[in-house]
Formats: structure tokens, C-alpha cells, sequence
């Protein structure tokens, strides 16, 4: 019977995230240097979820250890390692290596310094409201859907919950505070999902201070009536 979800979170939730952090990149980890895509992970959930490190370290060492047969694999009994490019006999060996890696970044409890994401896995975990943004409201179908890139923000903050939007701008604050060259940026919006230029005559940047400066300008504090004296 395949696993139910709290299961399956208990069991393999981590080291599904872990692996999710490969998706299009090489599983070329070595015991003497973690891959890029390990240390994407390892830099957004230093930052994020410090905790979770050490479960994923678990799971990955249990999941290695006892690897699971194709046939309760095919029963949905067990998490199945997506192809990460290595074939099946160096599957277990390299996630010992990761788990070790794992192991050594937790004991020696250095959090790896900010910086830009690396990875489109780490793009996304980093900038999760952004992505649905930008590839939800900026794809190629978005001259067909809406009048001007104007029309399209607005659309986005009349539809979505305020908390959402909130979110977003503070995304579009930190994705600015990079700081990084204008190319990087173009480099950011086509990794988050935009697929149409900037509207002229802006570069990624300034479009991207324009609407965080239109999203977040609607929220203001709101102060109570002074008290009428007795």
C-alpha cells in the first residue's frame, strides 16, 4: 500500500528536498567537495530551516543504508530516488557521501555567508512568491492576457491575498538588496519564470524597484482617534 503523506514526510520529507536540489544539475559530489547543487541546499537552509539539516542527514544515512527493493518500490512503499544521472550501483555510495557532508556542515556549524542563488532549485526556494509572479503573470501568453506590463501587476494584487502580496514585495526588496550586475538580474527574472522583456525603458532592475515601490506602497499604519478629554 503506498505511503501515506505524514508517512512519507516522516520517513523521506528531507531527503526529498535534498534531492529535489539536483533536478537538472550533476550528482558530482566528492568526499573532499559537496556539489553545487548540495551546497545550494545548504546555503538556503542554513539561512531558513538550520533544523531540518540534521533530518536530512538521518534520512539520507537510513535510506543508504537500507536501500529499498524494486518491488516495494514499485508498491509505492518507499521513496524512489529520481535519475540523478549515476547508475544504480553508485547510488548508495553517494549518499553516504552526502550524508557525510551533511554531518560535517552541521558539526562544524559555520552557516555559509549570503550571497546570490546559484542553482534554479535554490532561485525558487529563496524567491517562492516571486517565481509564481513572474511565471504566472509574465509568461510568453502575457501580451495576450493583459494590456501593458502595468495591467498585469495590478491584476496580480487585485487577485491574490494581501499577505501574498506583502510577501512579494519583500521578496522584490531582497532580490534588489543583492546588489548584484544588471546581467544577473536578467539572469534571476528568466530563472523565476518571466519569459517577455521589461517594459520599456526599463532594465530588470529598475522594473523590478517599480513594482516592489507599486506593491508596497498600498500598506500603511493606521492610527486610532485621539481620546476626547473627560
Amino acid at each position: 500500500m503506498p505511503m501515506k503523506p505524514l508517512e512519507f514526510d516522516r520517513r523521506y520529507g528531507e531527503l526529498d528536498q535534498v534531492i529535489s536540489a539536483y533536478l537538472g544539475m550533476p550528482a558530482d559530489d566528492e568526499p573532499d567537495r559537496p556539489s553545487e547543487a548540495l551546497q545550494a541546499y545548504l546555503r538556503h537552509t542554513w539561512h531558513t530551516r538550520p533544523w531540518a539539516l540534521a533530518t536530512a542527514e538521518q534520512q539520507i544515512r537510513e535510506y543508504a543504508r537500507n536501500p529499498p527493493g524494486r518491488l516495494r518500490l514499485s508498491l509505492g512503499e518507499f521513496y524512489p530516488i529520481p535519475d540523478v544521472g549515476l547508475p544504480e550501483s553508485a547510488v548508495q555510495d553517494w549518499l553516504f557521501v552526502i550524508a557525510d557532508h551533511l554531518r560535517q556542515s552541521i558539526e562544524d556549524g559555520a552557516a555559509p555567508k549570503p550571497c546570490a542563488p546559484r542553482t534554479h532549485w535554490e532561485w525558487h526556494a529563496r524567491f517562492p512568491e516571486l517565481a509564481q509572479f513572474l511565471g504566472g503573470w509574465f509568461s510568453q501568453d502575457m501580451p495576450d492576457e493583459f494590456a501593458d506590463h502595468a495591467t498585469a501587476v495590478r491584476d496580480y494584487a487585485d487577485s491574490t491575498d494581501p499577505q501574498l502580496v506583502a510577501r512579494l514585495a519583500g521578496e522584490l526588496h531582497e532580490l534588489l538588496a543583492l546588489d548584484v550586475e544588471e546581467a544577473d538580474y536578467a539572469v534571476a527574472v528568466a530563472e523565476l519564470g518571466m519569459e517577455v522583456d521589461p517594459p520599456q525603458p526599463y532594465a530588470p532592475s529598475g522594473w523590478l524597484a517599480l513594482v516592489a515601490e507599486e506593491l508596497g506602497g498600498g500598506f500603511r499604519a493606521e492610527y486610532g482617534k485621539p481620546e476626547e478629554p473627560a
